[in-house]
């Protein structure tokens, strides 16, 4: 046997050498010719035997290092390879849509919307509201329309038209993004898209849409000149006011001819694009500062594209557009209550005003025909018919507004706007830029309740809390600036129930409440009853109590339907249901998507004891003339600074309602007083906004059954209690202290007056024109005789229009107070006296 390593005739497959424990001897010198071990003889080694079994390339691949496995989550990550091929299937699949999208879609005739059709507006039971009028578009050529207009819309909605291409993809996915979270809804469209959308196609906002505006704007910019598709854009853009196209808008806000727009008025019309109504500071003059925003913007890109000289933009000033004309089909309150149903669509998005101004709609109301001719009916006897414009100026500053609400579901069921539509373009009912005055404490009492808040001194605020009413008093615990809120004309009740000076809208009392609370907190209450959260001027600060918020008619409605439905808050509606082309019902919101929610905004408990409170205002306080309802009711009068509105915002178990009395130039549109206006000193809330509440109350209830509030009170809300009564027990039922109470807000009457009437009542009491104070607590007057009070008040049958109240004390005179026949709306009361509460004359409305 040879001494040879034998070599298998299967293939051969090195093995690691055995460990020797010898020394390897060094190679001999020379070229050797058997089998070696050592570097080079393993696989792929140069000494390395090849396998005859394997091919040369399989031989080949041995050489090379084995790559190791990929294991773990690098099998997740897709190779270089795998991307590029992803990335160039992707493009060739785009490209190849692309290219069949655009041989596919064609270019169409204009679409319908050169002929458009009307909306038809249905009251509740089905009979018709209104039928909006005829499309006003006029087109023009593009010569003649300004250079300035001109530039100022591309300024305002695509600066690159010229020079870049009909789509902008970069926009287009911005948009998108922006919109997908959550920062509103934009445009990524540029003109030509606009133009298609507005010519050929139409306003649904739907994927199909979306492609189809994409390759006609391509193959448009194509086939048709820079020139021709502005001046289509131009011709079919909305710009409010029942206007298509510029011409038409030049007309309806400046009374000129598109070719004669200033750069002003062309950056105003430009700004409008954006959202046409909205931004009409006409009719919506709360809106300004965003419209001058828009139109600074406008004018800046001008100068940015060199299109407008930096100092010609320093010398353009706003051009205020001039007041608006509704159409003649839309007169009387028609106008407003379409111009109403329409702002609730759009801006719950249940239509986009381009598709709605495109028509075919019969949109059916939650208005009732009853309800809204009782509105207008109370308001011409209580106020319009007894004007005199020859006479007297201030009778041409009168405007009036009104909203009533279904607090059980939110629906509004009638609406006042004004005059008459065709002579007064706002829509008096949901304009936001009158003050709402002291018709915004009750949500101030509310907070406190809702917040379980105490005073400055550890005691719970409750309707017998006693604050200082001291004029200009400064409030304690605010952080900020020194505040001291004036009382109206000055007075000062010295210590005094919350009940009280609710009764007397003491703003003393309740800006110190406001920072008691916690303005914040109040801020918060008054959201979630109802009013929007960008209300003008509801800010959180002491002055938050008195009403300088501006909120609508129809905000505050809704707040106080919330405290009538015992704090559940229903987002109002004006809609039940919308049918397109007669037939297909169009889906309205519901709570899942943001439609109309019904939910618990502050506790029954505080609701209900803020309506106890207002129940006061109406037997005893500021609103007595809500009395003339017939009807349980809760309620709160309100005037703005310098007497430019008063308010009354009340309610019963059954419908809640709040009428605004408004002064406005009819020229200029600017807020004035109502100093002598229908023949008065000054108009209050208890005075002629508390009248139309109660005649229009009264007959859109009439024939119905009359219901009582059912209310679950703070704990210790249900006694009475005033600093004025000589015990400290708040139980007990004693004399007046020496002065007894001074009493007399001026409220109710033709004129807005009527006498001083009692403090310490128990709830529910009926109080009739002609009482006086120094009542005690728990004492009942039934209105059926006179008497006399401990503390020396005599009163006389309240049927003999002249009964004398005198309160002594020490035998010294206190005060004296008159009171006429409580038929007679015209008598007037005084009150005269000394002591904490005393010296208090009739006075004017408590802002």
């Amino acid at each position: 046997m040879s001494d040879e390593p034998q070599q298998r005739s299967q293939g051969w497959a090195p093995r690691e050498p055995e460990a020797d424990p010898r020394p390897t001897p060094a190679p001999a010198a020379g070229p050797q010719t058997g089998p070696r071990s050592g570097p080079g003889t393993g696989p792929g080694g140069p000494g390395a035997k090849q396998n005859p079994q394997q091919s040369p390339k399989q031989n080949s691949k041995q050489k090379r290092k084995q790559r190791p496995k990929r294991t773990g989550l690098r099998r997740l990550v897709p190779t270089w390879r795998m991307l590029l091929g992803t990335v160039l299937g992707t493009a060739l699949l785009l490209a190849g849509l692309f290219a069949l999208g655009y041989f596919l879609v064609r270019i169409p005739s204009a679409n319908a919307a050169a002929v458009k059709q009307s909306n038809v507006f249905l009251y509740a039971d089905g009979s018709q509201l209104a039928r909006d009028g005829d499309v006003n578009r006029e087109n023009v050529a593009l010569e003649h329309i300004s250079k300035d207009a001109q530039h100022a819309t591309l300024a305002a909605e695509d600066r690159d038209f010229y020079s870049e291409s009909a789509v902008d993809p970069k926009a287009m996915l911005r948009a998108g993004w922006n919109t997908a979270t959550g920062k509103g809804r934009q445009s990524g469209s540029t003109i030509t898209q606009q133009y298609v959308k507005n010519y050929y196609l139409g306003q649904e906002q739907t994927v199909t849409r979306k492609v189809k505006e994409f390759f006609i704007s391509i193959k448009l910019d194509r086939e048709k000149s820079k020139d021709d598709i502005l001046e289509g854009y131009l011709n079919t853009s909305y710009y409010g006011r029942n206007a298509y196209g510029i011409q038409a808008a030049a007309q309806a806000y400046y009374g000129v001819n598109a070719r004669d727009l200033t750069v002003g008025q062309g950056a105003y019309l430009a700004a409008l694009l954006n959202a046409p109504s909205e931004y009409d500071v006409i009719a919506h003059p709360e809106n300004r500062a965003g419209v001058l925003a828009r139109w600074n913007y406008v004018l800046d890109g001008m100068v940015e594209q060199k299109w407008l000289t930096r100092a010609a933009r320093d010398r353009t000033t706003f051009p205020t557009p001039r007041q608006a004309r509704g159409s003649a089909g839309l007169s009387g309150q028609r106008g407003y209550l379409v111009q109403a149903v329409t702002a609730y669509l759009t801006s719950n998005r249940i239509l986009d005003e381009d598709t709605l101004g495109r028509g075919g709609y019969r949109i059916t109301t939650t208005l009732q025909k009853s309800k809204q001719d009782a509105f207008v009916k109370a308001v011409n006897d209580q106020v319009m018919d007894r004007l005199d414009k020859k006479n007297r100026k201030a009778d041409t500053y009168v405007r009036a507004g009104g909203v009533a609400i279904d607090p059980t579901d939110g629906k509004v069921l009638a609406m006042y706007g004004g005059i008459d539509y065709t002579k007064q373009y706002v829509n008096n009912a949901t304009r936001r830029d009158y003050q709402v005055g002291s018709t915004f404490k009750p949500f101030v009492f509310a907070s406190a309740v809702q917040n379980g808040s105490q005073t400055q001194d550890g005691r719970t605020i409750t309707p017998n809390t006693v604050y200082d009413g001291t004029d200009q008093r400064p409030v304690r615990g605010w952080n900020g600036t020194t505040y001291a809120p004036e009382n109206e004309d000055g007075e000062s009740y010295g210590d005094i129930s919350v009940r009280t000076a609710t009764d007397r809208s003491v703003n003393s009392v309740y800006a110190q409440m406001a920072v008691d609370v916690g303005p914040a907190r109040v801020e918060k209450t008054a959201v979630a009853l109802g009013l929007p959260a960008d209300t003008p001027d509801l800010t959180a600060s002491p002055s938050i109590a008195l009403g300088p918020a501006t909120a609508s008619v129809l905000d505050m409605a809704e707040a106080y339907a919330t405290l009538a439905d015992h704090g559940r808050h229903g987002t109002y509606t004006l809609v039940r249901k919308i049918a397109k082309d007669g037939s297909e019902d169009v889906q309205l919101p519901t709570p899942d998507d943001g439609g109309p929610d019904d939910r618990q905004a502050v506790s029954r408990e505080a609701a209900d004891t803020t309506t106890a409170m207002l129940q006061s205002v109406v037997d005893g306080g500021t609103g007595q003339a809500a009395q003339n309802a017939g009807r349980p009711a809760a309620g709160k009068t309100g005037t703005a600074e310098e007497d430019t509105a008063a308010w009354f915002a009340g309610y019963t178990p059954d419908l809640a309602t709040v009428v605004a009395v408004m002064g406005q130039d009819p020229d200029t549109g600017a807020h004035k007083s109502l100093y002598g206006a229908l023949g008065q000193a000054r108009i209050n809330g208890g005075g002629y906004p508390a009248q139309i509440w109660a005649q229009f109350t009264a007959d859109a209830l009439e024939g119905t059954e009359v219901s009582d509030f059912d209310l679950q009170l703070q704990p210790g809300a249900e006694e009475m209690y005033d600093p004025g009564d000589e015990t400290d027990d708040p139980d007990a039922t004693g004399e007046p202290d020496d002065g007894g109470t001074g009493g007399g807000e001026e409220v109710g009457g033709a004129g807005g007056s009527a006498p001083a009437t009692p403090n310490g009542r128990t709830p529910g009491q009926s109080h009739t024109p002609g009482r006086t104070d120094g009542h005690t607590p728990g004492h009942t007057d039934d209105g059926t005789s006179g008497g006399t009070t401990d503390g020396g008040t005599t009163g006389g049958t309240p049927t003999d229009g002249g009964a004398t109240g005198t309160t002594t004390t020490g035998g010294t005179t206190a005060g004296t107070t008159t009171g006429g026949d409580p038929t007679d709306t015209g008598t007037t009361g005084t009150t005269a006296g000394q002591g904490p509460l005393s010296g208090l004359t009739p006075r004017k409305e408590k802002r």
